[in-house]
């Protein structure tokens, strides 16, 4: 900026004044030009210190308030300067724009003088607004004037606007080559991926980010900041490979782009975002981990995006990243999540049919398919030039949950694709099930009809008569069949249609069955064969009792016998550290058998504190016994242990309870036997 001349007064004090201002006003160029915004605000506060209500300062300082992104203290300069004669409207509509104000700045521009920069800002507006045409028109215009780099702004709302065929045109016309900046080759791509031109696509980004790389160091710029700058073609380039079917390439790539959180934070959106809609539900936590780093509620419990992305990001980029949200509550079976963030949607996008279709898939996850239905056909009704996509959700929700008149009358309402022979194959596959044999009928009458009507080919109207004739014959209708089939082959020579007609005819006149018979082509090698001789035969019969057609099927099994390869021999599989040659002792054969099954088993004896008891129920036990009955008791529990001795502890149970059960033994016989 040239500095500022001012009179000389006579006083030295105000000499010096000018001086200073003449000094600062240098300054404050050195400070914007080598981008050093913060101390260049600081200047121009020196100088409205000693001049206040300077225009330039004050023009200055909000130019370096907005480069250093601080639009708030911007918009506080200008509207305490709104008393000073000048005019900073435009500066004003430039911050309101910032803001995303966007209804607030256009409205404010259309009292500025129509002027280049004007133009511009405008045009951006209504880019930003949606009205890509209108937008479009103010670049138009704005062509006679030389305004550097103004094509790639013209290519990108072309691309936007979808008209994308017209890049090209519009590039040869204004004699510049896609290559001639990484800004113009990286948008020009991205019309190349709208027109399904992938492979062009990627080796036009893949020089995007050459031009880039060169063009940046030229700038000394630093390396993190070049990744920043050229994080949009790197993301773009994931998305063909997406696109192109290399999944892991493209998942890879993403996942480094949100590693190194090198990429400014609309990107890094972009990015995060593409990342969970190629993982799907895959891994549904983590990718709403993901989600929750770029949505959040403001104070007034409404949704928004962090960082300030809902002012850089279009509104297709952010229903994008609020629908995926959705879609993975409902995976993890969130569903008081979903819904409140579906209410919130179509508030946000009010003329989108996005929020409608995942207002359905909501209502099918909660097994209300009829809710779903009747949205999508009340929406399909306010939005007709939108109700393609409506419908043919609606026939979609209503064939899965059975309701299959409603799905072909879905189908039916949608005019671009109701004759196309796809589209009549499903609804009369639907009403055939439901039933409607009549209906169906009329879907394929209503189809010829047109198809005869249209200056178009006709392939598609023999392929629709074909199928309509066929479906009348099998569901009895001969006559009307029969007239489709007799049209085929007068208007088409189809020989096809040829063998339904004679099939046809052979049920409603048999003289036009073997007149149009006759017409076949005859089936080589038959020419030999005696057709009536052969129908008075009364068929083969095998000679004797079947014994060859055994011996043949026994020759046959021999035969696949052989064909069947032996089984390949493997080498055993030892256990580690085992030697085939010392073995060792073998396993015992009884491993896997229950302890109580093996020949070793031991039952644990008795509790003796059951011997008390003694004799057989109800009788009385006497306290006092002779001599003679102890001696035999004891005799006879020692006979028993010296007979038992060899035996296994389960006959030695048995025995002494057979012993037992005679007589109570005294204390000596219970001591021998102990010792034994």
């Amino acid at each position: 900026m040239a500095s500022k001349g001012k009179e000389k007064s006579k006083t030295p004090a105000v000499a010096h004044s000018s001086t200073s201002i003449e000094d600062l006003f240098t300054s404050l160029n050195q400070r914007i030009k080598s981008a050093e915004y913060k101390q260049a605000v600081k200047v121009a506060d020196q100088i409205l210190s000693i001049a206040p209500g300077d225009e330039d300062a004050i023009c200055c300082k909000i130019v370096a308030l907005i480069k250093n992104d601080n639009i708030d203290d911007a918009l506080k300069t200008i509207e305490s300067s709104q008393r000073l004669p000048i005019d900073l409207n435009f500066y004003k509509a430039y911050c309101l724009y910032r803001q995303n104000k966007l209804d607030e700045a256009l409205q404010l521009l259309k009292s500025q003088e129509k002027n280049t920069a004007a133009m511009l800002l405008e045009s951006q507006i209504l880019y930003r607004l949606g009205r890509i045409d209108a937008s479009l028109e103010i670049y138009q215009e704005l062509q006679k004037s030389k305004i550097d780099n103004l094509e790639i702004n013209f290519v990108a709302g072309l691309v936007s606007a979808g008209r994308a065929s017209e890049v090209k045109r519009v590039l040869d016309t204004l004699k510049v080559k896609a290559t001639s900046s990484f800004e113009l080759a990286y948008n020009t791509a991205c019309s190349l991926i709208d027109r399904n031109e992938y492979r062009d696509a990627e080796q036009l980004l893949l020089s995007a980010r050459r031009v880039g790389q060169e063009t940046l160091m030229g700038e000394d710029m630093a390396d993190d900041d070049m990744e920043v700058e050229l994080a949009p073609i790197a993301i773009q380039l994931a998305y063909v490979q997406q696109l192109l079917g290399q999944t892991q390439e493209a998942v890879e790539a993403y996942s480094d782009i949100v590693k190194q959180n090198l990429a400014d934070d609309s990107s890094l959106a972009v990015a995060i975002n593409n990342l969970i809609a190629l993982k799907g539900p895959k891994d549904v936590s983590d990718s709403l981990k993901k989600l929750d780093r770029l949505i959040e509620k403001n104070d007034h419990g409404r949704f928004q995006l962090a960082r300030g992305l809902d002012q850089k990001l279009s509104a297709k980029h952010r229903e994008a990243i609020y629908v995926n949200r959705v879609l993975l509550l409902l995976h993890a079976n969130r569903m008081d999540q979903a819904r409140e963030l579906v209410i919130a949607l179509q508030d946000m996008f009010p003329g989108s049919v996005m929020p409608v279709l995942i207002q359905a898939a909501v209502f099918v996850r909660e097994n209300k398919a009829g809710r779903a239905e009747e949205i999508l056909g009340q929406f399909a009704e306010k939005f007709p030039d939108k109700s393609k996509v409506l419908l043919l959700a609606k026939a979609q929700v209503a064939a899965a949950a059975g309701h299959l008149q409603v799905a072909a009358e879905s189908l039916a309402m949608i005019p671009d694709i109701q004759h196309m022979p796809a589209t009549v194959a499903t609804i009369v596959a639907l009403k055939d099930r439901a039933g409607d044999i009549d209906g169906a009928v009329a879907v394929f009458d209503s189809a010829i009809q047109w198809w005869s009507n249209a200056m178009t080919d006709d392939s598609k109207l023999s392929v629709i008569m074909q199928e309509a004739a066929s479906f009348k014959l099998k569901h009895g209708r001969e006559k009307e069949a029969f007239l489709l089939f007799e049209e085929l082959v007068r208007n088409h020579g189809s020989v096809d249609a040829l063998v339904g007609l004679v099939t046809t005819a052979a049920h409603v006149d048999v003289g036009k069955a073997e007149a149009y018979e006759k017409q076949l082509s005859p089936l080589p090698g038959l020419n030999a064969i005696d057709v009536e001789s052969l129908e008075k035969t009364s068929g083969a019969k095998p000679a004797g009792n079947g014994s060859h057609l055994r011996t043949f099927e026994m020759n046959e099994e021999i035969k696949n016998k052989e064909k069947t390869k032996k089984k390949r021999k493997r080498k055993p599989r030892y256990p580690k550290g085992f030697d085939p040659a010392n073995p060792g002792p073998p396993p015992d054969p009884e491993r896997w058998l229950p302890k109580r099954e093996r020949s070793s088993y031991r039952p644990k004896r008795k509790d003796k504190r059951a011997a008390h008891v003694r004799g057989s129920q109800g009788t009385v036990v006497r306290e006092k016994h002779d001599a003679g009955a102890a001696d035999n008791s004891s005799r006879s529990g020692v006979d028993h242990a010296d007979a038992n001795a060899a035996n296994s502890k389960s006959n030695q149970a048995g025995s002494s309870k057979g012993a037992t059960h005679n007589a109570a033994p005294s204390k000596s016989s219970k001591k021998k036997s102990r010792k034994r």
